[in-house]
């Protein structure tokens, strides 16, 4: 049965005969995970994009956060021209945007304006890549990510002009699983699930976590590229429904100091005709599964450090891992244990591997990518994880722990063959080589942690 709110060409010409619909906004995501793309009359998108797609300037895969052409890409540069790429909607993921008015969203592939290939370094290429290599092995993927933010009184404009400080948090005191702190965020939460049913994305649950005016929204698990899609709607709907509603949601992994990191646990398992292929006889500590479950989790552990940057890319998504916050900080794996990097959950056929290591800011396609490639890899190579461990694992300080700084991830990054030999060295260079300006980037900048140290006691 298809999904509320989604459309096929013929449901969205209705729509549009009887005046519903009268934009469709032609998006894909740029490095960062956010949507670029352009708004479409609806009746010009039926006459012509629906088939001929869109342009973009191929920029958009070279710029900063705040849309400067950066050199030193191979994909794009001033010598080049800065041309086009090619915008192919994939109209499975054709949507009613819920949140705004009479608005039809469709997701794009990038290709190339010449060959028509994938632009392989696209976020959404580089997951197709690997959902393609997993179905090549007799695998189906299917994935959820949970999403923690945190929601402010404050809308978006006046948050920046007051510096994104002293802002004021939807609670006033710690709400995690709290009904009636979550009651009192209901006006926004209640309509952002029910905008995101509205739009394709089936939701299942809404609760408070454990930060100031943090919360968590779940959506329900699918195939892993849908996921991705999923997640990249979710994201646009929050922050959009914030906007109009005079507030503002966050998706930092640490937005500051004293408050807990919001992250976005990620959960696979691999499928085959219907079956769970992690289920299993083999005794993993008091888990049973199967030999694939088994290698899938080594391999998903042992690779983490070389693929870290897809998990966290920014330089504050490493302000998150500290002891005894919630976020992990060590590569282990336990049986229902918050404390791991990696948490086993679920039994039967709902068996699966949760990843606790990316953060809210990770690019979903990207994360996504690296999980799999990882996972796949240790099926290939019959990597065995590690013993299970048992207790508090941010006691246990002989275990191999996430990297400290975007600078040790990107140098990891930078030396794997893994990375090199899963995505290929095109796409190696060219993340390496944005990471490496979003370090240049900070150390460059003037902090107001240095002006409130230094500013008059230096």
């Amino acid at each position: 049965m298809q999904n509320r709110g989604l459309l096929t060409p013929e449901s969205l010409k209705k729509l549009v005969d009887n005046e519903e619909i009268e934009t469709v906004i032609v998006a894909f995501t740029d490095h960062y995970g956010r949507l670029m793309g352009k708004r479409y009359d609806a009746e010009f998108f039926l006459e012509s994009a629906i088939q001929d797609g869109a342009h973009g300037c191929d920029y958009l895969l070279t710029t900063d956060m705040e849309m400067e052409p950066v050199q030193g890409y191979e994909f794009a540069n001033w010598e080049l021209g800065y041309g086009d790429f090619h915008l192919v909607p994939d109209l499975s993921t054709l949507r009613i945007a819920d949140w705004l008015e009479k608005t039809a969203l469709v997701l794009c592939d990038v290709k190339n304006e010449k060959s028509h290939q994938p632009v392989e370094i696209a976020p959404r290429s580089i997951l197709r890549k690997q959902s393609e290599q997993a179905k090549g092995l007799g695998f189906d993927c299917f994935a959820a990510s949970e999403l923690e933010y945190y929601l402010f009184e404050n809308d978006y404009r006046s948050a920046n002009e007051a510096g994104y400080g002293n802002l004021d948090p939807a609670g006033w005191y710690r709400e995690d699983y709290h009904i009636q702190q979550g009651t009192r965020t209901e006006g926004f939460t209640a309509a952002a699930r029910r905008h995101l049913k509205n739009s394709g994305v089936p939701v299942e649950n809404s609760k408070g976590e454990w930060g100031l005016g943090q919360h968590e929204l779940n959506v329900r698990y699918a195939e892993i590229m849908k996921m991705g899609d999923r997640h990249v709607v979710y994201k646009q709907c929050l922050k959009e429904l914030a906007d109009e509603m005079g507030l503002s949601v966050t998706f930092m992994a640490k937005f500051h100091t004293e408050r807990a990191g919001s992250s976005c646990h990620i959960h696979i398992s691999l499928w085959q005709e219907g079956k769970n292929l992690f289920v299993g006889d083999q005794q993993f500590g008091p888990v049973k599964g199967s030999e694939i479950f088994g290698h899938f989790l080594g391999g998903w552990i042992k690779f983490t450090p070389d693929v870290m940057p897809f998990y966290a890319p920014t330089i504050n998504s490493y302000k998150r891992y500290i002891d005894g916050s919630w976020a992990p900080t060590r590569l282990a794996w336990s049986h229902d244990n918050r404390t791991a990097g990696f948490r086993v959950v679920g039994k039967g056929e709902s068996l699966r591997i949760e990843c606790r290591i990316p953060g809210a800011d990770c690019n979903p396609y990207l994360a996504f990518a690296a999980s799999l490639a990882s996972g796949l890899r240790g099926i290939m190579e019959k990597i065995d994880p590690p013993e299970i461990f048992e207790g508090d694992i941010y006691a246990a300080k002989d275990l191999p722990r996430v990297a400290y700084t975007l600078q040790e991830s990107v140098n990891q990054f930078d030396k794997s063959d893994f990375v090199r030999e899963s995505f290929g060295a095109d796409v190696a260079r060219h993340y390496s080589h944005f990471f490496h300006q979003e370090i240049k980037s900070f150390d460059k900048s003037v902090t107001d942690w240095e002006r409130k140290r230094y500013f008059e006691r230096i």
